[in-house]
């Protein structure tokens, strides 16, 4: 997932805040997911309905922030700093806490997580090189099987019936997505700063 932020604009205006909004909903799902509440139920409403409204609208306000950025030309560097952080937030906290009620598999989360980090740490080496990092499709399919894999794994099969085996091969096309742009990305970098590297956020 990945706002277009720039080098024009106020430091917090609307995008920012929606995306700092993000991150203020991380630890909100994670104690939806992993507290045990009495009948399953936040105020009378089942929990995994809860969990998964609180990170649908957090994925949603990823997509609004880049989308309010370019339209409203809004584009400022603390907004591309805190967009790919609050990406990589909501996502690992919600593996990590699917993994902690034994329904995502651990091997699989630690791939995702494990590569998020990594290119992170280039990503870092890449800006202090000077090296242009543009967003890749690549990167979209990644993040939009995450958030399919999360909302149906957080849903289950008590909700979605057959359509729970989404979760499933979405994490799978998550997890080999992730390698794919990974190994490529590590590829394009390793060919020093005259050449443009491609980040998959």
């Amino acid at each position: 997932m990945a706002a277009a932020f720039g080098t024009v604009g106020l430091p917090m205006n609307l995008p920012n805040t929606l995306t700092l909004s993000r991150i203020f909903l991380v630890p909100l799902l994670v104690v939806v997911l992993l507290t045990k509440f009495e009948g399953r139920q936040i105020l009378g409403v089942d929990k995994d309905l809860v969990a998964a409204a609180i990170f649908g609208l957090a994925s949603l306000t990823d997509w609004l922030d880049g989308y309010l950025a370019r339209r409203r030309k809004q584009i400022t560097p603390l907004g591309q700093m805190m967009d790919p952080l609050a990406d990589k937030l909501l996502t690992s906290a919600a593996f990590i806490s699917l993994v902690q009620m034994e329904v995502a598999p651990a091997w699989m989360v630690a791939v995702i997580i494990g590569r998020e980090l990594a290119i992170t740490a280039l990503r870092s080496i890449g800006y202090s090189r000077g090296v242009n990092i543009p967003a890749s499709p690549m990167g979209k399919v990644k993040m939009i099987a995450e958030v399919v894999a999360i909302l149906a794994m957080i849903l289950g099969a008590a909700r979605l019936g057959r359509l729970s085996v989404l979760g499933p091969l979405a994490l799978w096309v998550a997890v080999i997505t992730a390698v794919i742009s990974a190994v490529d990305y590590y590829r394009k970098f390793t060919r020093g700063p005259g050449h443009d590297v491609r980040i998959k956020t």
